[in-house]
This record gives structure tokens, C-alpha cells and sequence, in this order.
């Protein structure tokens, strides 16, 4: 027997569970941050490594004593956080700033030309993660720092990953170069591949920038996966969370990938983190380069298999957007939902409210609604909003089907399907899988299981899952649905690529241009 904490670091607050490898889920605590916006900028969004941590040791606290035991008995921490979050540092492993949080989108300028040039020099990177790279990710937004930060240029020593600076930070760890790098984290979000010779070459990113010469060499060090160990916990950060000091600390990841695993995902599933957007993971033995996917990295999210990283880039955030125009709630455009029939409104909704995270690629979409009439109500475009993203989530499956990772199971996490029966069978129907609905809330046990592989409680990841992860509530496709659906999908689709794809198509301009004009 062995009792861990987990930790899953979100965007507004951080949880740590509490979890025996015999009676499970023994007690939890969440501690909230502020997160930094600007009026005058909607693309900024920062928040302070202080606070992450001053928010760990209390919500740690509070989780033991929910808990009901004491922190001696906690026998290894292992944590997970959003990314790509973003900390310059210098000496001593000391912030020099804010991190940029993951949904900051300040680097739009730096992606652009990172993405540009990587196409011209045929950089093979780029291709591994969507042939497009994105203002949310590393290189982006460490050159924008550079570049709007230049009296802190002198002190800038390295750049982290929030999963791999909470680490460090926890191992009282002062000296970049000793610090484990998530290939998680390094693989999806800063073009790390092991295959190609580690990070994009020194001449590359000079090319880019002058401010990144050198920067390949401050980013060197061990790239592990989630089975090797970060290092041990420090007496002053153990007296801090009340914990033993001396535990281990395993290399940390980023929250879907690990939520993955804590939903009970097996080779050949998909899991949908349904939230204010949808991060799609899979793993697979051996998949190959999938044109138009956000990432695929050997180890990233099962250290024996290849991860694959896909997603849409708002899901929650349209149902948020419909109900607030109707000046309504979700929850009461809802009721009634469960009476509505596959594709009886005459909508078509493509969900491109905030652009196309996969399988395009392309930031400069808007979302569109085809078949309104006269009597459509805003229930009605929720309910092909919830069509919309099933549509475009078989999409980005077929993509991967079509390369190598085919799809079996569908397991739908995140905060939306534990509640949302409707959503549930509208994905069976449309995706022609069963759709499986973790039955208890996934958020921090796939780090509890790290924690108990560093621990030593399990072999496996296997065994872990089958031990501690939730049961499932199944949704099968229903044949009368599935059929309607799959005409509809082919309507969607051709509007999808037709709109979607700014060369060679026959609207592809239309959406960016509409852009352009409303900014003026």
C-alpha cells in the first residue's frame, strides 16, 4: 500500500489529490491564482510563479488534512500543468517575469515567422507538429520576451516549461543545467524530437532572430519521460507543504496528456478533454507523421508509445458565446436538448470561433453557421454548435486514422461530459464509436499515477490504471442517428476544406478577409 499526491495545475486554480493505491481517492483541496489580463491587450496573459507556489503549499496542506492523515505518510509528489506556459529565468533558477500562460497569444508575429522560415528552409520539424507553428508555443514566446524585454537580455540564463520549473523548484534544483526537461512538453510545444538531433539547429534559429543565437545551447540538458525522476523533494519546500522531505519527484507533463492516462486510456483510444476548448490525446505504438496534427512525440504521453496531440480551439467557449448572446445560461439552453434529433435543426455549425487548432492549422477563421431561417432559435444553434464539434473531432480522427493511428474508443474527459448526457450520444452517433464517460472526476489522478510508478507502488502504467482509475459510462452510436449523421458529415466536410484552407480552395479567403476588414 501506498498513498501519493497527485497535482494538476490549471488555469485559474491548482488541485492536489490525495491517493491511497488500495482505497483510492482519499481527499482533495484546490487553491486558486490570479490570472494577469489587459483591457487595452486581449492576447495578454501572464501569471507569477509565486503564486503558483504559494497556492501548492496550501492547497497541499489542505488536501492532507481532507485527507485525514499525515503529510509523513505522503510517499511521492508528481505534478502536471497547462502548457505551453512559458518562464524565463536567470541565475539561481530565479524568474525574471511573469510565465506566459498557455492561452497568451502575444507571439503571434514571432509563430508567423517561425512557421515561414521553417517552411522555406524545409525545416523536418515542422512538419511534426502541424506544419503550422503556434503563438501559444516556446520558441514564440521566449522571442517575444527577448524582443520587448531588452535590459533583462543580460540576466537570461534559460527558459522553462511550468511542469518542469514547479519541479525544479520543489527539488531546491539552482542550476539550469541540472534540470530535467519534459520531453512531453519540449516535444509538442519547442519542435524537440530525439530523431532529428534534439532541438531545430543553431543556424535555424539565428536565422529567425538574432536574439535566439545561443538559446539552443541554454535549453540543453536530460529530456526524460514521465517514468524517470526529476529529483527529491527539499527540506524547505517539504516544511512548506507539509510533506516528508526526500520523496521522489517524477518529470512532469502537461494536464491533458496525464489526464489521458488517469481517464483509463489504452493504445488505440482517443481522449477528448472536453472543456472551454478540446484537447484531443491519443497513443499508439509506432504513428507517423500526421500532416495537420498538433504534435507527435515518442514518449510524450505513455513513455513506451508514441503521444499524439490534437484538439479544436474552442468547444465550451461557443456553448458560453450562444447562451450569453441569448442572454441566457448554458445550463438553461439545455433543457429540452435530449428531445432534438440528429440534424433536425437544418444547421450546419463550423466551430471556428477561435480558428482551427487541427487539422488546418489556420488561426484566421471565424465560425460560421449555414441554414438559418426565420424561426432558428439560439437552443437550436446550440444543439449544432454540440453537432459541430463532434463533426469536426471526426475530422481530426479520420486524419489520424488515415496515417496510422486508428481510433477504437472514444473516452470523453474534461468538465463537459460528466454533465452533459446530450453531448455524449450526439459524439457516439457522429463518430460511429462508443463513447466513454469516465464515471468520477479524472483531474490529478493520471499524476497520481507517476506518482505511484516513482513511488515504486506499481510496475506499470497498466496496472496503475486498472487499480485506481474511474469506471466508464458507456454511449453507444445509434444506428437511425448514425446514418443521418454520416450525410451531414459529408456536407461538413466539404464546407469545412471549401472555407477552411486559405490556398486552393474555393472560399478559402473569405473568413481571413472578414478579419482583416473588422480590425481595420
Amino acid at each position: 500500500m501506498a498513498i501519493v499526491a497527485g497535482v494538476d495545475f490549471g488555469t485559474l486554480s491548482v488541485r492536489v489529490s490525495i491517493v491511497d493505491s488500495e482505497r483510492g481517492l482519499l481527499g482533495s483541496a484546490i487553491s486558486e491564482y490570479p490570472l494577469h489580463r489587459k483591457r487595452e491587450d486581449p492576447d495578454f496573459a501572464t501569471q507569477s510563479h509565486e503564486d503558483h507556489m504559494r497556492a501548492l503549499a496550501e492547497a497541499t496542506r489542505r488536501a492532507v488534512a481532507a485527507a485525514n492523515i499525515s503529510g509523513d505518510q505522503i510517499e511521492s509528489i508528481a505534478l502536471d500543468t497547462t502548457g505551453s506556459s512559458v518562464i524565463p529565468v536567470g541565475e539561481g533558477m530565479q524568474p525574471l517575469d511573469d510565465y506566459y500562460l498557455w492561452c497568451d497569444h502575444r507571439a503571434k508575429q514571432e509563430a508567423a515567422l517561425i512557421t515561414q522560415l521553417a517552411r522555406l528552409e524545409k525545416l523536418d520539424a515542422i512538419q511534426w507538429c502541424g506544419g503550422v507553428y503556434s503563438s501559444e508555443w516556446g520558441f514564440a514566446k521566449l522571442l517575444h520576451w527577448l524582443r520587448h524585454n531588452p535590459e533583462k537580455r543580460s540576466q537570461f540564463v534559460s527558459a522553462f516549461e511550468h511542469c518542469d520549473m514547479v519541479a525544479a523548484t520543489l527539488c531546491g534544483i539552482q542550476d539550469a543545467r541540472r534540470v530535467k526537461r519534459s520531453i512531453c512538453a519540449m516535444g509538442h510545444k519547442w519542435m524537440w524530437s530525439a530523431s532529428l538531433g534534439g532541438l531545430p539547429p543553431e543556424s535555424f534559429l539565428a536565422k529567425v532572430d538574432p536574439l535566439l543565437a545561443g538559446v539552443r545551447t541554454k535549453l540543453e540538458g536530460e529530456y526524460a519521460t514521465s517514468d524517470k525522476i526529476a529529483g527529491t523533494l527539499a527540506p524547505e519546500w517539504a516544511e512548506r507543504l507539509g510533506l516528508r522531505a526526500g520523496i521522489p519527484i517524477p518529470v512532469g507533463a502537461f494536464d491533458a496528456h496525464w489526464d489521458a492516462i488517469g481517464a483509463g486510456a489504452k493504445p488505440g483510444d482517443v481522449v477528448n478533454v472536453v472543456g472551454t476548448s478540446t484537447c484531443i490525446i491519443g497513443y499508439a505504438p509506432n504513428a507517423q507523421l500526421i500532416p495537420g496534427v498538433c504534435g507527435v512525440v515518442p514518449g510524450s504521453v505513455h513513455p513506451e508509445m508514441t503521444g499524439i496531440e490534437a484538439g479544436l480551439s474552442a468547444t465550451g467557449d461557443i456553448f458560453s458565446a450562444i447562451a450569453r448572446r441569448a442572454a441566457t445560461t448554458v445550463e438553461d439552453l439545455s433543457q429540452g436538448l435530449d428531445r432534438y434529433r440528429a440534424g433536425q435543426t437544418g444547421l450546419l455549425r463550423m466551430t471556428w470561433d477561435n480558428g482551427d487548432r487541427t487539422v488546418l492549422v489556420n488561426p484566421n477563421l471565424g465560425g460560421m453557421t449555414i441554414g438559418w431561417n426565420l424561426v432558428h432559435t439560439a437552443q437550436d444553434e446550440l444543439f449544432a454548435a454540440i453537432e459541430g464539434t463532434a463533426f469536426h473531432t471526426r475530422v481530426i480522427l479520420d486524419r489520424m486514422s488515415e496515417y496510422g493511428a486508428p481510433t477504437t474508443r472514444v473516452i470523453n474527459g474534461g468538465g463537459i461530459p460528466q454533465n452533459n448526457a446530450v453531448l455524449n450520444q450526439v459524439y457516439a452517433n457522429v463518430l460511429g464509436r462508443p463513447v466513454l464517460v469516465p464515471s468520477g472526476k479524472v483531474t490529478g489522478i493520471g499524476s497520481a499515477i507517476f506518482a505511484f510508478l516513482a513511488a515504486g507502488a506499481f510496475k506499470t502504467i497498466d496496472e496503475a490504471q486498472e487499480k485506481i482509475c474511474p469506471k466508464h459510462t458507456v454511449y453507444e452510436p445509434r444506428a437511425d442517428a448514425q446514418k443521418i449523421y454520416g450525410e451531414l458529415y459529408e456536407l461538413y466536410r466539404k464546407i469545412y476544406f471549401a472555407f477552411g484552407q486559405p490556398e486552393g480552395s474555393t472560399f478559402g479567403d473569405v473568413l481571413p478577409k472578414l478579419i482583416q476588414i473588422a480590425r481595420g
